[in-house]
C-alpha cells in the first residue's frame, strides 16, 4: 500500500433493535463469526464445521439474510449448490441496547453479548490447548497479557478507539510469506476495587 494511502475501512454494521433480535442466536452469532473467518461456504460445509445438521445452519443462514448479515455468494456455487458470505466486515454493539425499556432487546443484547464471551473463551481454551503445534517464532507472536488503568470513561473510550485504529493499520497488509490468520480480542471494562 502506497505511503499515503489511508487502509480501507472495514465495513461495519452497528447493531440496533430489530437487528439484534434477528442475530442473537448462539447458532447464528457462530454462522456469522465462521463466514467472517473463513469466507463463503454451503450450509453443509458450516454444518460440518460447526457440528450442527445442514438443516438447522441453512434455516438459520435464511433468518441471517432476512436480517441482512449474509447473502447469496453466486460466484462460487454451482448448480443448485448455495453459497453465502457476510454481508458486513464486522458487528457494532451499541451499548444502550442494554438499557433498552422493551425487556425483548435486553435480553436479546444478553444473549449477544454472553455468545462473544463464550465464543472468546473457547478460541483462547483452543490456542492454549494447540499452542505446542505451533512454531517458536508464533508462540512469541501471541500474548496473553492484562492491564489495570486508572482511567475515566473518556480516557477508556479514547483508548478502545487508538487500540481500533492500530488493528485496523494492519487490515491492508500486502500478503507476505508466512502469513497466519490472526484473532485480536480486546475487553476493556471498570472493576470496583473499594
Amino acid at each position: 500500500m502506497p505511503e499515503n494511502e489511508k487502509p480501507a475501512e472495514p465495513q461495519l454494521r452497528k447493531l440496533d433493535a430489530n437487528s439484534l433480535r434477528g442475530l442473537a442466536h448462539p447458532l447464528r452469532i457462530r454462522l456469522l463469526g465462521d463466514l467472517r473467518l473463513h469466507g463463503p461456504a454451503t450450509a453443509s460445509q458450516l454444518a460440518e464445521r460447526l457440528g450442527e445438521s445442514s438443516g438447522a445452519t441453512s434455516y438459520h443462514l435464511r433468518q441471517l439474510a432476512a436480517y441482512g448479515f449474509v447473502e447469496d455468494a453466486p460466484e462460487h456455487g454451482k448448480g443448485r449448490e448455495r453459497w453465502w458470505r457476510p454481508s458486513q466486515d464486522g458487528t457494532i454493539f451499541d451499548e444502550a441496547l442494554i438499557y433498552d425499556t422493551d425487556p425483548a432487546t435486553r435480553g436479546a443484547a444478553e444473549v449477544f453479548l454472553a455468545e462473544i464471551v463464550k465464543i472468546h473463551e473457547q478460541e483462547l481454551s483452543s490456542w492454549l490447548g494447540n499452542a505446542h503445534t505451533w512454531s517458536m517464532e508464533w508462540r512469541r507472536a501471541s500474548e496473553l497479557s492484562d492491564f489495570s488503568l486508572q482511567l475515566t470513561p473518556e480516557q477508556s473510550h479514547e483508548l478502545v478507539l487508538k487500540m481500533h485504529d492500530l488493528i485496523n493499520s494492519y487490515r491492508d497488509l500486502p500478503p507476505a510469506e508466512g502469513t497466519e490468520t490472526v484473532r485480536v480480542h480486546t475487553h476493556a471494562f471498570p472493576v470496583r476495587t473499594k
